[in-house]
Order: structure tokens, then sequence, then C-alpha cells
């Protein structure tokens, strides 16, 4: 009986999903091997139970989505499908579903270092318009070759461990059809069960934050997860759900993006300014602001950036609002924090909007926007011109130059190499009618870590991260430019800003914690020396804040929205500045001295981050400051998604 039952339809099902299990927990295995020095020094054996339990839910669900078709047609109870082609199809169709899933996971654990988190159907739209995907997929593969290899191994499991039922076993009559509907009755309440991840009625089926719930921290909620259920959970969803926290009346009083009376000096009225986004130029790579780090021995990558700083205004904590390009461009030019999905990626795109760009185009200013990319890349150039850049300079029109190698100086994968791009940006820039506002996005501190070949024998990634040859290579691109700038006659009169998109490849415990690894450098510089030189050791700055800063510099005294504040405004408490970011699933807000994590409907964690960099010390409900920080996120997320829902992103609106 035992032996009918295992060569069964029902018995090969059972077997075969217990090997899909196997192989979808050894991706997951490499996902943690890949990213070990952000998951494994946080490890516990109670932590490992539970992320278990939770990876066990996940794969559940996924599975369940992943293998349904083929569930279905194994227990079909219609005997005239007993024939060895069907099987034969229902074992390809097995192992190349499963196989998908498991590739997912595998190339994952290789992105979730640019992202920190699942990837989710909005990947295929972040990267719609790259014309260098397969040449980055081969150079991926060539470099994690042992990610190949594992996926080959798992493949051949999930092959070479496939049962067929044996269809001599069936006597086809009544005890067929009736064995198939039993197991066919007793798999949907199940299998619903599964994909809900509860047993309880009434429940809400699990979703992508559900995962945190397992985890100590959400960036250890990507263990948890695995990426098919990531992306078969974000189909159709809409990325922008209105809570319904407070009254409107309420939340005006608690949090506005409005600022219909702006704070200005005037004392820079008339300027110009530069805005340079320096890709991936996270804090830990500048030995200025790692003084204390190896004992006093840390002298950083950026040494241009280190002297720069000693004539500058910035930030002791200052952090991006996303995790990746896409995020930075609406945070820095238009005070849009990235909430859930990247701005880029949503309808919302499509909402009137406004930025420092169509601003200070309607006070006469010259718009221009760099950034040495295909022209359609990352969509970029659609975004500047719906926030009113005039030109915008990428790949194709560095290659109508005659002045410089066209494709020659193409990096190969994502752009042109920074040093010439920069120095055709000034070409540029010193034909714009004054006063002008140009902003310059790099691109070669990036993924995959190539230089040019003047310099693979001279810029060396010491440091023990493939990443810091790259910022040595920007930040010498970042010399030249000023050295050429500052021969300018508009150089004394324009006030520069020098910000990270986001960080990336991380030595120190510091920069890896939930709040570190959106640590970035927010810089303002005046030639002239008019704008203050110091560090701000008290006020917390983000990406946002630029923005309403520039105006105020710049004499605008016309109201605007922006999800960020005036750093100088000497008329505020400077404990009150304020910044966010989303992290897997949980709203973070720091403010004053604490950060408090907000998973939508609860608060699940408070530190003291300045006193407990490396949070730690949870102090959720033991702080009298949690209550008005959790409605303060409460009613800046209602106020994001309903201005996003209801196209209220002007002032006016």
């Amino acid at each position: 009986m035992f032996k009918r039952l295992v060569h069964s339809n029902i018995g090969a099902a059972l077997l075969n999903m217990a090997v899909a299990y196997l192989v979808w927990m050894l991706s997951r295995v490499g996902f943690f091997l890949e990213n070990w020095s952000t998951f494994a020094p946080y490890m516990s054996w109670s932590l490992f139970k539970s992320m278990l339990h939770g990876a066990l839910v996940f794969d559940t669900s996924a599975l369940l989505y992943v293998n349904s078709l083929y569930l279905l047609l194994m227990l079909l109870p219609l005997h005239l499908k007993e024939r060895a082609g069907f099987h034969r199809g229902l074992r390809w169709l097995f192992v190349v579903t499963n196989a998908l899933a498991v590739a997912s996971n595998l190339m994952d654990s290789v992105y979730f270092q640019y992202t920190g988190r699942r990837s989710t159907v909005s990947v295929f739209s972040e990267f719609a318009n790259e014309g260098n995907i397969t040449s980055i997929l081969l150079t991926e593969f060539a470099h994690h070759w042992y990610l190949v290899l594992a996926f080959i191994v798992m493949v051949f499991i999930l092959w070479r461990c496939y049962t067929r039922p044996r269809l001599e076993v069936y006597r086809f009559g009544y005890h067929y059809y009736l064995s198939q509907l039993i197991a066919l009755l007793v798999l949907a309440p199940l299998a619903i069960v599964g994909i809900r991840g509860s047993v309880t009625a009434g429940t809400r089926p699990i979703t992508i934050s559900n995962a945190n719930q397992f985890v100590n921290r959400p960036v250890e909620s990507s263990v948890v997860l695995n990426t098919p259920f990531s992306m078969i959970r974000s189909i159709g969803k809409k990325a922008f759900v209105t809570p319904d926290y407070m009254t409107p009346e309420q939340m005006e009083a608690t949090y506005s993006p409005l600022h219909p009376h702006p704070v200005t000096d005037g004392g820079h009225k008339g300027k110009n300014v530069v805005i340079l986004i320096v890709e991936s130029m996270g804090k830990e790579y500048i030995g200025y602001f790692n003084r204390s780090l190896d004992g006093g021995r840390y002298k950083g990558y950026m040494p241009f950036i280190d002297s720069l700083l000693t004539q500058s205004l910035t930030y002791k904590y200052s952090y991006a609002n996303g995790r990746i390009s896409m995020d930075a461009m609406p945070s820095i030019l238009s005070g849009l924090p990235m909430m859930v999905e990247p701005f880029f990626l949503t309808p919302a795109s499509l909402n009137d909007v406004d930025g420092i760009s169509s601003m200070l185009g309607r006070e006469g200013y010259s718009t221009a926007f760099f950034h040495g990319a295909h022209n359609i890349s990352m969509g970029f150039s659609a975004y500047a011109h719906s926030i009113g850049y005039e030109r915008y300079y990428g790949l194709d029109e560095y290659c109508k130059s005659p002045k410089y190698g066209g494709m020659d100086d193409f990096d190969g994968k994502w752009a042109i190499w920074d040093e010439p791009f920069l120095q055709f940006t000034l070409d540029n820039i010193h034909d714009m009618k004054q006063p002008f506002l140009a902003t310059v996005f790099t691109a070669s501190s990036h993924h995959p870590y190539s230089l040019p070949e003047q310099y693979r024998d001279s810029l060396t990634d010491e440091g023990g991260q493939p990443i810091h040859k790259c910022v040595r290579y920007t930040d010498l691109s970042l010399r030249r430019f000023f050295e050429r700038a500052s021969r300018e006659p508009w150089y004394r009169n324009t006030i520069f800003v020098l910000v990270a998109d986001h960080t990336n490849q991380t030595s120190h415990d510091v920069y890896k914690t939930d709040l570190g690894l959106y640590s970035i450098p927010i810089i303002f510089f005046t030639p002239d020396g008019q704008l203050e030189a110091r560090t701000d050791e008290v006020t917390v700055a983000q990406q946002t804040d630029i923005t309403p800063t520039l105006l105020h510099l710049l004499g605008y005294d016309k109201p605007y929205l922006a999800f960020g504040d005036d750093l100088l405004d000497e008329g505020r408490d400077r404990g009150d500045y304020w910044a966010f970011s989303y992290n897997a699933g949980i709203y973070q807000l720091v403010k004053g001295d604490l950060m408090l994590q907000f998973d939508g409907t609860k608060t699940t964690a408070v530190y003291r981050f300045k006193t407990d960099p490396l949070l730690k010390n949870n102090l959720v409900g033991r702080l009298p400051e949690q209550q008005p920080m959790e409605q303060f996120i409460k009613a800046l997320i209602q106020q994001y998604m309903s201005r996003m829902n209801e196209n209220r992103l002007l002032f006016n609106s």
C-alpha cells in the first residue's frame, strides 16, 4: 500500500515538492553566504530559528504560487492524462519553473548589495531602457561563477531527484477518480492556507512587510523572503495606498510639506548653482567623517573631498532618502523621498511636480542636466524634462563633441568615464547664460568597479572593497573639475552642492546598520567664502533638505512644496530637523538623537543612534518621545500617499 502511494501521482507530487523546498532553501543559503558580512555578525541561535520559521512560511507561499499549474495537472482526475509523454512534459514544467525561481534568488543575492532588499516586479521597469543588460549579466556571471555553478547543481538536483509516477500502479476505476478528486479537494484549502501564510480565518494574506516579524533588523527580512514571492506579491499592487491614521486636519497640524512663507537671506541671490550628485559616495569613503575609525588611522579614499570639506558647510548626521540612483533625483531636486517604490516607476511619476530647476527657471535661470549614460538610462532625462531642465546632456551629446573620444571613453557598461565627462560638462557650463543651474550625476564609482586603462595600475582597492579604487578615480576627476572650474569667471559667483545618490559597499560595522546604510555626505561650498565653513554636529540632514536650503540661500521667497526643510533657518530648533528612509518594508524616522522604525501599524524599534551607533539597544516603549515621533511619521506617510494618489505635489494643489 505504501509503495502504491509513493509511486502514485499524489506521492510523486509530495516528493517533488519536498525536493523543491530543499533547492529553494539551498538558494537562500547562497543568498546568505554571498552577503555574509551583512547578516552573519548579527546572527544568534534564536534569530536563526525565527528566520527559518519565516523562510518556510514564505517559501511555502511562493512554492504553491510557482507550482500551482504543475500540482493541478498532476492531480487532475482524468485517466487519459496518465501517459508517459504527458508526465515527461510535467517533469519539464516542474524543473523549468523552479529553476527560474532559484535563478531569481541567486541573482538577487548579488543585486541585493545595491538595493538592500529583495527585488519586486518594478525591477523590470527599472532596467527597461537599459541597452547594456546582457553585457552586465554576462559580466556578473563571470564574476560570480560559483553562483552559476551552484545554480547548475540545483537544477541537476531538481531533474535527477524528480519522481515520476508509475503508471502500472493504477487501476482506472472509481478508485482512481476518487483518490485524485479527494487529493484535489484536500490540496485546495491547504494551498489557500499556504499561500495566505496563515490558517486563521479573516487574516490578510502575508505580504512582503510581514517578513519583518521574524527578524531583528529590516535588512534581515531579505533572508526570510524569497525573490519569487516578492515579485508575485508586487504584481499589480498599488505602490501608494493612503492610510487613515488621522483626520486631514490632524494630519495638517502634525506635519505638512508646504512651505508657504520661506525664510530667505538673499545674500546669495542671483548666484549660479552647481549640484554634483556623486555616484555611491558613502560617508565611509571619506576620511574627514571617520577620524575615529581604525584607531584614528583611517584616511579614506577621497583626499580631494577631504580638502574641500575644510572649506564647506557639512553635517555630521546626513542621510540619503533611498538606496538606488533612481531614488536620488526626486529627493535632491524636488524634495520627494522614496517611499515603498521608486517614484519613477509608479503612476505618480505622471503627476504635476515642481523642482529646483523649474522654480529657478521662473526666476530667469538657465538650466541643464548632465549624465554620461545613454540618454534614456534610468529615466533621468524624462524626469529632468518634467521638472524644467532646459537642456539634457548625455552620451549622445558627448559623442557629438569632436573634442572628446566618443565611445572610446565609454566604460563599456554604464556611462562615459567621470574625468572626461566632467570636463565636457565644464565646456557646456561655460556657454550657459548666467545665472545658471547645472546638475551633474557622475557614474564611474559604480559596479562593476572598473577603471580607465591608464589608472588601473596606479589606483588600487587596498581598503578591501572593489569600489575603493573607483571612488579614488572619481575623487581625482572631481579635483580636476574644480581645478579647471576655479579658473572660470563664474566660479566665485557659484554655490556648489556635493551629495551622494546612495551608499555602496561597506567595511565598518557602523555603516552596516539600518541607519548607516543611508549615511552620505551633504556638502555646501561657496568659493567666495560667504557661507561659513563648519561641520554641524547637531542638525539631522537629508537629501530632501537640499532644495529648500538652496532656495533660502538664493532668496527665493515664493511658496513651494517639499518633504524636507531649510537647514539654514535660524528660527528653527536644531533638534526639530529629521530624516526619512524606507528600509525593506519599514519606515525609518531620524529626529534629534533618536531613530524610530515603524512597520505601518506600530513602532518596532527606537534607538538613541548618536550614543548607540550600532543600534544594539532597542528602547521601544520606554521613551516619552516615541509617541510624538510615531504621530509625526504617520502624518508624513499619510501626506505623501494622499498627495501622490491625488496629484497634489504642487503648492497650490
